[in-house]
């Protein structure tokens, strides 16, 4: 409805954000696929403007802030996926998982902290849509080197 899309364009202008062209993948995969309603969104790292950010490890030199921030990015560019799959994000009838892979030190425990950056940010965008279930998972290491990358899965209307 246009009610919805206008909230949440408004909720994405309210935040200061203005999402970026999706990303293009950087291997041998495609940035998302559509079965019926549901589309998975393939993991995206925090990338601005085409730059890398927040290379690292969250528990050695990067904090947990520094990875909410980071899981943040991947958000935005998981929301601009979103939208080139759908067409227009008001389709969005409710985001039901997130995937949230943390690069952290072996003794890091606070996964879910980090994850939180990418789920606010979520809800933050589409309200009672944005409301998922969510595995936050510490790795040895990501892609290019960086703190935290998401991927998702949302249901369209």
């Amino acid at each position: 409805s246009s009610d919805k899309r206008m909230s949440i364009e408004t909720r994405l202008k309210d935040l200061g954000i203005t999402l970026p062209a999706p990303p293009a993948p950087v291997a041998s995969y495609v940035p998302f696929t559509i079965a019926g309603p549901i589309v998975f969104i393939s993991g995206q790292i925090p990338l601005e403007d085409g730059q890398v950010k927040f290379i690292g490890r969250i528990g050695d030199g990067m904090s947990v802030e520094d990875g909410q921030l980071a899981a943040r990015l991947c958000a935005i560019n998981v929301l601009a996926q979103l939208k080139a799959a759908a067409g227009e994000l008001s389709r969005v009838k409710q985001c039901l998982k997130l995937g949230v892979f943390v690069n952290a030190t072996p003794d890091f425990t606070r996964q879910p902290e980090v994850a939180n950056g990418a789920s606010d940010l979520i809800a933050a965008v589409l309200g009672d849509a944005g409301k998922h279930a969510r595995a936050a998972v510490g790795v040895a290491s990501l892609p290019r080197g960086v703190a935290v990358e998401v991927d998702a899965v949302f249901e369209l209307a």
